[in-house]
């Protein structure tokens, strides 16, 4: 299997389900209304997560999701954010990774940009 199948996407308010393997919150604040208990969290990257200023801009509407893909991969090349992402390549090569994240769109998220970047070599 490679890592590219062993990491998905999912919303961290959907129950978790036996094959999550390691869930990972990819979101910079706790989700509203999910109890950590309920979550299953087994890491949380903060360093992984889009500078607020960056969020703020995408969810404003003042870019593409393209644009804020590029700009989102210029923060994760910071060396705190290099190393979060390092450690979940680590475990995705271990097996099963589940990126969670409170985002209603999780496909046009930095959730979705990071399943990316974690399946490329």
């Amino acid at each position: 299997m490679s890592v590219r199948t062993r990491v998905r996407v999912r919303r961290v308010h959907d129950p978790a389900e036996p094959d999550d393997g390691a869930r990972v919150l990819v979101d910079r604040l706790w989700p509203r209304g999910v109890k950590k208990e309920a979550a299953h969290v087994d890491e949380w990257p903060k360093d992984l997560t889009p500078s607020a200023e960056l969020r703020r801009w995408y969810h404003a509407g003042e870019g593409s999701f393209a644009e804020f893909t590029e700009r989102y991969e210029a923060e994760l090349a910071a060396p705190a954010a290099a190393g979060a992402l390092g450690r979940v390549r680590e475990l995705a090569g271990r097996g099963p990774v589940t990126l969670l994240t409170a985002s209603k769109d999780p496909a046009r998220s930095h959730a979705a940009v990071l399943a990316r970047l974690l399946g490329a070599r």
